[in-house]
């Protein structure tokens, strides 16, 4: 589907529907102005965006899990040439739509693709997106891995977490009648969903604060602050182990 030649936006918005993001277009229209979370994603940005260069221009952004584009907006607003993963065609296709009203479609591009996918991506990526994605994972730590392969320099990272901001420095090697450590406050861990969480069959992890940086860790980025709630922004400065990196190629290898 491609931006609408005629009619009204209201219509055109209303034709899209439903939104998810709710989107301040030109002229003052939105696209979900009685939101169930209020101005969603806005005040999220409104967060995270002191952080964030205002000048990205010669930068090149992965939005993974875009929906509707809202971030992929706002950095190419900022300068960045943006490329826009979503599975969801529906989503994808507000995204383009929006684009056009901006007039920012010649610095997005936009794909349907997975997560798991983006290793067919040419190059790397000065910024990874990746908000509101890891927990409708079935596999996220792979997901992080591959996401490694792809991130230059820093990735912001949004995910859902169980409430448990507590740390444990974790030992280098646990034994087998050490066990009971795992089960300390503070330990990384994470909440598998088998059912549905808020009503949605794709909430599949709730991890701890620990489990998230723990995770981080191990696919290879270091921590560089926390941004809000749930939010942080890495750097990608390590590599997964030789382990972590012959499994990885395995799989790749099999695809």
């Amino acid at each position: 589907m491609h931006a609408r030649a005629s009619g009204s936006v209201e219509s055109a918005i209303r034709e899209l529907g439903p939104w998810f993001h709710n989107l301040h277009l030109p002229g003052g229209v939105q696209t979900a102005p009685h939101h169930e979370y209020g101005d969603f994603p806005a005040f999220k940005w409104r967060q995270i965006a002191p952080h964030i260069p205002e000048d990205l221009h010669g930068a090149t952004v992965l939005d993974i899990g875009c929906n509707a584009g809202f971030y992929s907006f706002e950095l190419a607003r900022r300068g960045a040439r943006v490329t826009a993963i979503d599975i969801d065609p529906h989503y994808l296709d507000q995204a383009r739509w929006a684009a056009a009203q901006y007039g920012l479609q010649d610095r997005i591009e936009f794909r349907r693709m997975q997560v798991y996918e983006v290793a067919d991506l040419p190059g790397r990526f000065d910024w990874v997106w990746l908000m509101g994605v890891l927990y409708h994972l079935r596999h996220p730590l792979l997901a992080l891995d591959l996401v490694r392969r792809k991130a230059a320099d820093r990735m912001v990272l949004q995910t859902m977490t169980m409430p448990e901001t507590e740390q444990v420095h974790a030992p280098p090697d646990v034994g087998l009648d050490e066990r009971d450590l795992l089960r300390a406050q503070g330990w990384p861990r994470m909440a598998f969903i088998e059912h549905r969480l808020a009503g949605d069959p794709t909430n599949w992890w709730a991890p701890n604060d620990a489990c998230v940086l723990a995770m981080l860790r191990s696919s290879g980025f270091s921590i560089e602050r926390q941004l809000t709630h749930e939010t942080w922004i890495c750097r990608a400065t390590g590599e997964p182990d030789t382990f972590v990196q012959r499994e990885l190629e395995a799989i790749l290898a099999r695809r």
